[in-house]
Order: structure tokens, then sequence, then C-alpha cells
């Protein structure tokens, strides 16, 4: 019996240390959750918003549109720096919620990326009433979790 312990013993001093490094090294897997919200939480007061075009405003083509960020950074895509983002423009449509929040912000007419830290853009909108909204995105354009959204401003376009 005795040596059936001193082999048992071998096989622990061998296999431990590689338990013990294995176990560490999956845990940084095994709560994801928790480094994502803790980047991804937000200052408080933090918010994007439209500077121009004021809300009820009535303008022309091409409309410009300059962003403002209130208790943040702006870093392109691609930049992983805590408390930073880039800004999407929504035409027309509803800020991502729910489910949706995990995934990229679509990239189409009514979802426009600014992945180069851009603060400003020019847009080409049909006549008539528009709705737009900023929507702040991480480096892969992912939503933050809660969102950072801006207050809508509706114009109306000559």
């Amino acid at each position: 019996m005795m040596g059936l312990h001193f082999i048992e013993g071998l096989i622990m001093a061998f296999f431990k240390p590689a338990v013990v490094a294995a176990s560490l090294a999956l845990s940084a897997f095994a709560f994801p959750a928790f480094a994502d919200d803790a980047k991804s939480a937000w200052p408080e007061g933090a918010k994007p918003y439209i500077i121009s075009p004021a809300d009820g405003a009535t303008v022309k083509n091409p409309v410009t549109v300059v962003f403002g960020l209130k208790g943040l950074g702006v870093a392109p895509a691609g930049v992983e720096k805590a408390k930073t983002g880039h800004h999407h423009l929504l035409i027309d449509t509803k800020a991502p919620s729910g489910e949706d929040l995990d995934f990229a912000i679509p990239t189409d007419d009514h979802h426009k990326h600014f992945g180069g830290g851009q603060t400003e853009t020019t847009v080409e909108l049909t006549p008539g009433k528009h709705t737009l909204q900023l929507m702040m995105g991480d480096a892969n354009h992912v939503p933050h979790n809660p969102p950072l959204v801006s207050d809508v401003v509706t114009i109306t376009v000559e």
C-alpha cells in the first residue's frame, strides 16, 4: 500500500500545477458578461446629442448633422479603450433594443456608421419629415448595454 500512496503523490505533484494553471486560464472565459458590463458602464450623465439641426428645424439638402458627446471620449472602430465609443446616426428608425443589443448595428440607409471617429456628416434626405438619433457603439459597432442614445430630433426637409 505504501507504494500506491507514493505513486499518487507523484501524480499529484506533476499534474496539480497544470490543473491550477488551466483553471486560472479558463476562469478568464467563465465570466465574460461581467467583464463586458464593467467595460460598458457609462459615467453618470454621459450622453450623445445632436448639435444641429435642431429639433423641429426645417432644412434643405444636403443636411449637415453635427454630433455632440458629453462625459465620454470618441475612439475609432477597432480601438478598445474604456469610456469611449463611436457614433452611429439612425435615420427614420428606432434604436436597437433587447437581443439586438448583442449584435453590431446594421449598415444600411437607416444606420450610418462613423467608425473613423467622425463627429459630423452630410446626408441627402427626401423632402418631408425625418427623425435623427445618435447611438454609440463599441470597437466592433455593438451598442453598449445599457445603450447610450441621444434624444430623437425630428426635422423637415424642403
